[in-house]
C-alpha cells in the first residue's frame, strides 16, 4: 500500500510532506508533489504534516481520484 497526493497539493505545494519522509520516496513534479507507490512504506508522516489534506491511502481513493495514482506512477516510470 502507498499514499497518493490529490490535486489540492497543486496550488499549495507547500513540501512539509518532502522533508519528514523517511524513505525519501516524495519528488516535485511540474503540477504538484508524487510519492512513489514502490518505495513508500506506508508510515503517514506525510499525512500528518500536509496543510491542505492532499495525502491520502492509495485504498481509500474514490474512483474519481484513481487518476492521482495512475500520474504518480507514470512519472516515476518516466524518469
Amino acid at each position: 500500500m502507498a499514499f497518493v497526493i490529490l490535486d489540492a497539493c497543486g496550488p499549495e505545494k507547500a513540501a512539509e510532506c518532502v522533508s519528514v519522509c523517511p524513505v525519501d520516496c516524495i519528488e516535485e513534479g511540474t503540477d504538484q508533489f508524487y510519492i512513489d507507490p514502490d518505495i513508500c512504506i506506508d508510515c503517514g508522516a506525510c499525512v500528518a504534516v500536509c496543510p491542505v489534506d492532499a495525502i491520502v491511502e492509495e485504498y481509500d481513493l474514490a474512483p474519481e481520484e484513481e487518476v492521482f495514482l495512475q500520474r504518480a506512477e507514470e512519472f516515476f516510470a518516466n524518469r
